[in-house]
């Protein structure tokens, strides 16, 4: 599989910034090449930025801009090949039990009980990814950047980020390590980065994606962590900055159609 995908976004920073940014293809084994490029610029004129590995493979790319300016980012990157399932970690298998930042699995543990019994396996991922897509609505804009998932499943409606989390706490709740994965989708409809979730059943990481909205074979991976707060595709850890547009675009020379059932990791 050929899939070429690029990101595009432009933000106002004060003086001061610090940003670091997760756009890149996650670095995994398995590709028959990927090539990519990264364009930073800040007034027009070109910054460097600072490579820094990230979980699973996700690289991040860190900016100091000192004094306020105009910031560009355009990321492009054609990647042959499908990346090699990840090898099996006892620290993630607790890790991605626990309860994190918006997947507070412990508050909804009754919940989850109550919706799905002794369900276990692939059973259990398939019947939470059912509830989750039945229950909620897909709204653009519906959702706070401090909702977790407690209030997602109150709320009722979300984005893709919204489903992962609620789904991710319900499956945490059984014991079920789940985590989140940032990806380029091509396929998606409306096209932008989308998150999924990756469960722990059968000896395997196996993709869910609880909106149904992008085929998942054709999934490419940008980060992976308990929730949004490992895997934003921007995030401010000194200053401050004002987004102001984010184009995003991703294609694949095969796209299957897929009813979200059967069991498939990511590659």
């Amino acid at each position: 599989m050929n899939r070429s995908v690029t990101a595009h976004l432009t933000a106002r920073t004060q003086a001061n910034t610090e940003i670091a940014l997760s756009v890149a293809v996650a670095r995994n084994p398995g590709y028959t090449a990927l090539n990519e490029t990264l364009v930073v610029t800040a007034d027009g004129e070109e910054i460097q930025a600072r490579e820094v590995q990230d979980h699973h493979g996700g690289v991040l790319h860190a900016l100091t801009i000192e004094k306020p300016a105009q910031l560009e980012v355009t990321y492009r990157a054609e990647v042959a090949g499908a990346a090699t399932p990840p090898n099996p970690d006892a620290g993630d298998l607790i890790r991605y039990v626990r309860p994190s930042r918006y997947c507070d699995s412990d508050r909804l543990l009754p919940t989850s009980y109550s919706l799905f019994g002794s369900l276990r396996g692939s059973e259990l991922l398939a019947a939470v990814r059912e509830w989750v897509n039945s229950n909620l609505s897909y709204v653009s804009g519906s959702s706070r950047h401090t909702d977790g998932a407690s209030d997602t499943l109150m709320a009722r409606r979300g984005v893709c980020r919204d489903y992962a989390h609620l789904a991710i706490s319900l499956l945490r709740a059984k014991d079920v390590p789940a985590r989140l994965a940032s990806a380029y989708a091509p396929g998606l409809n409306p096209m932008d980065f989308h998150a999924v979730v990756e469960a722990w059943v059968d000896g395997a990481w196996h993709v869910i994606d609880a909106t149904g909205l992008a085929p998942r074979s054709t999934l490419l991976r940008i980060a992976t962590g308990r929730d949004t707060a490992d895997t934003a595709f921007l995030s401010t850890v000194g200053g401050s900055l004002s987004l102001q547009t984010l184009k995003v675009t991703a294609e694949a020379d095969e796209v299957h159609d897929d009813d979200g059932t059967s069991l498939l990791q990511l590659r």
